[in-house]
């Protein structure tokens, strides 16, 4: 380690990321990437592309994307933030609105990073446990001391809030900022997007990216919607910051993305239908499944415990993740990928109960 570390920097647990292998002898389902391409339409670009384009910087306001994706939602431009992936759109959130010492509360278990950005901005986490059946009890935050920040669907489990739920707990803090990170709400199905509470809210912020549903993991496209005063606060850090964060390649290509609806819905259908045919197969294989409103599935067996699951599996050539806290340590998460890629998951699964 430097020597010239800083104490707080020693201090940190980074995030640990999945597995991202050099060799493609393995089946990729750690990660919760989609496994389709993307819309055509980024195909044609790739192929149309000026490589003296390259030379020049892409437009530091992305205002073409932030068009696309405010017209996408039914919203105004200056009511959306874009950033390097969603990780870098929660840095500015936690930049901008919050300050040494605040309260930060999120679920626990649920997506590393938070307990990473709250040591980060030397803040005062409040990780609250989930329930038993692993969902998020709606009353452990109402009428809290500090933002709130929650996964909806939540990562690892695959659990959704339903709006209704949001809302009691925007509602019941209008002190304080409520960060709703959707990151894989498209595969939720109606009635859990926050999106419809952002005209009566002024506390609500919602977090979402490109990565999952509509392909663009490589590209690193993450986006907020909020009040445009919010929305501003964002902007004043990235210009304090990093004012070139999204390149131009990835704002073209993210907003042919948002456009083709036609191509998202099928996307999102194949991977649903698979996620629900592979849930009943892994039940009748005597695993324990949560039922899941996301592109993966959380999975235990009474024999074999998550590590032991996941090294058996990546010995058959299949990458599944699992995690080492204390609430998760019985699971595995598959993300689901092609029929033929969870067809030969199924099968190693079969193979080594």
């Amino acid at each position: 380690m430097s020597r010239f570390l800083s104490r707080h920097g020693a201090k940190l647990e980074p995030y640990v990321p999945g597995e991202q292998p050099v060799e493609r002898r393995y089946i990729k389902l750690n990660t919760n990437e989609c496994p389709y391409p993307p819309a055509p339409g980024v195909a044609r670009l790739l192929a149309e592309q000026k490589a003296r384009e390259f030379s020049l910087y892409p437009d530091p306001e992305a205002k073409a994307l932030r068009q696309a994706i405010a017209e996408r939602y039914g919203l105004r431009s200056d009511e959306v933030f874009v950033g390097n992936g969603s990780d870098e759109v929660l840095a500015f959130i936690h930049m901008a609105f919050f300050d040494p010492g605040d309260s930060v509360y999120f679920p626990d278990p649920s997506y590393g990073f938070y307990g990473v950005y709250a040591k980060l901005f030397h803040l005062n986490p409040h990780p609250v446990p989930l329930a038993e059946d692993f969902t998020v009890t709606v009353e452990d935050y109402l009428g809290v001391d500090g933002h709130i920040l929650i996964a909806n669907p939540n990562a690892p489990t695959g659990l959704a809030l339903g709006r209704e739920q949001v809302e009691r707990i925007v509602q019941s803090n209008p002190d304080h900022l409520v960060i709703i990170d959707e990151a894989y709400v498209d595969f939720a199905g109606d009635g859990v997007t926050s999106l419809p509470l952002l005209d009566r809210f002024d506390n609500l912020m919602v977090v979402g990216t490109f990565s999952k549903s509509r392909s663009l993991a490589g590209l690193r496209l993450g986006y907020a919607f909020s009040r445009r005063q919010h929305i501003a606060a964002l902007e004043r850090m990235k210009y304090s910051f990093h004012p070139y964060n999204v390149n131009r390649f990835t704002q073209q290509a993210a907003a042919i993305a948002v456009r083709d609806e036609s191509h998202l819905r099928q996307v999102v259908g194949k991977i649903i239908a698979t996620r629900e045919r592979c849930y009943r197969r892994l039940q009748e294989l005597g695993c324990k499944v949560l039922p899941s409103s996301t592109n993966f599935l959380f999975v235990s067996h009474p024999v074999l415990k998550g590590r032991e699951f996941y090294e058996k599996l990546r010995e058959k050539g299949i990458l599944v993740r699992c995690f080492d806290h204390p609430r998760t340590l019985d699971y595995i998460r598959v993300s689901i990928g092609t029929d033929e890629d969870m067809d030969a998951f199924l099968g190693a699964v079969e193979e080594t109960l």
